[in-house]
């Protein structure tokens, strides 16, 4: 064979990825969970909680690199932007909100490079527009469906699957989450009633049903005015139940906001759950290492590694967040007494010291 002869690598944008998890449970293959996004994110607990997940791991810039040298280089035109029509900041977030909330994200090719067919841009696709065939025993994806329409598993208009560590906190914590939105239904209920559940009993002749529902609302709005009620001599009110006190409706808030905190790996404080942690300016960097480490670092890691594959980038290069040089950036006292010791070692020159810390050795690029 003739050195024409070979044939091109085929690049393939999506690779048949691996049901994890659960057996499948659904119609048409689309894991409908018990609880919705739009209902979890009705808990505050629950929004807080992914407000700093993905909010944080959006502002992280993405930098390109060099597996044999470790060197930072010029980036692919989707490492910065994603998307053609939304800044990098919204693609990344919605898809870390996905990875939360379902254990799985998608984007969708919009353009490819001409020579390789590899990804130039993509676009993130909400979870609740995708669905997808499976093989005989539902372990790989066969196709992709967006809106019911057929995607291609390579090029062009092609599917990219993040997959997270679980399945998502709509199905490990559907219970908790349901537990919240219920009691909030609840306080907000008794909130709205000016005094204990009860019902009016009347001794006399019985009233038509309209002007029974006029007394109701009469009562309700004399009670919204004033907590003094007047009955005539057939009628008397009589309370049941539990007052919202006796209910202990802001201590159970409380609990099920520790435990959402528990279940997307975040410290009960940054909820303001916990009223017993205290922090100081000397353990914000110790404590920022903890929350990457601990809750951060699965979502950075599954989109990290999803991105650098070889379908997306290209072979020997790899794609990463830049926490050191953002979130876990150091004081700049410290990081002066490391680029000088780096100096006197000879390690660096004073160029790159100064290109390490943003400075530009001819000015500030001013005409």
């Amino acid at each position: 064979m003739g050195i024409f002869d070979r044939k091109s690598k085929i690049i393939e944008a999506q690779v048949a990825p691996q049901i994890m998890g659960d057996q499948l449970n659904s119609i048409y293959n689309y894991i409908v969970p018990t609880v919705s996004r739009k209902d979890a994110m009705t808990v505050p607990a629950v929004k807080r909680c992914v407000d700093l997940i993905a909010g944080t791991i959006a502002a992280i810039p993405l930098e390109y690199y060099k597996k044999s040298t470790g060197e930072m280089i010029s980036a692919p035109r989707w490492v910065n932007q994603p998307a053609l029509s939304q800044p990098r900041f919204v693609t990344i977030a919605w898809t870390v909100d996905s990875l939360i909330h379902y254990g799985q994200s998608f984007w969708e090719i919009t353009e490819t490079y001409q020579e390789d067919g590899r990804m130039a841009r993509a676009e993130w696709v909400a979870n609740t527009r995708v669905t997808f065939d499976t093989d005989l025993y539902n372990t790989t994806v066969q196709t992709y469906y967006v809106d019911g329409v057929a995607r291609p598993m390579s090029g062009l208009g092609s599917i990219i699957t993040f997959q997270a560590h679980n399945e998502g906190i709509l199905a490990t914590g559907s219970r908790t989450i349901q537990s919240a939105i219920d009691i909030q239904k609840a306080a907000a209920i008794a909130s709205q009633t000016p005094m204990a559940t009860g019902y009016i009993s009347n001794s006399g002749a019985d009233l038509p049903p309209a002007e029974v529902q006029g007394l109701l609302a009469a009562w309700k709005a004399s009670r919204q005015n004033r907590s003094t009620a007047y009955l005539t001599s057939t009628l008397s009110y009589n309370t049941v139940g539990f007052s919202p006190k006796d209910m202990m409706y802001n201590e159970a808030i409380q609990n099920l906001a520790t435990e959402i905190a528990r279940l997307c790996s975040v410290p009960a404080y940054y909820l303001s759950a916990d009223q017993n942690t205290t922090m100081t300016y000397a353990n914000v960097q110790d404590e920022r290492k903890q929350l990457v480490a601990l809750c951060f670092q699965p979502y950075i890691s599954a989109i990290e590694e999803r991105l650098s594959m070889d379908d997306l980038s290209t072979s020997g290069h790899y794609v990463k967040f830049a926490l050191d040089d953002t979130f876990l950036r150091t004081e700049p006292m410290d990081r002066l007494l490391v680029l000088e010791k780096m100096l006197s070692l000879g390690l660096i020159t004073t160029e790159q010291a100064m290109e390490m810390e943003d400075l530009s050795p001819n000015g500030n690029g001013e005409q």
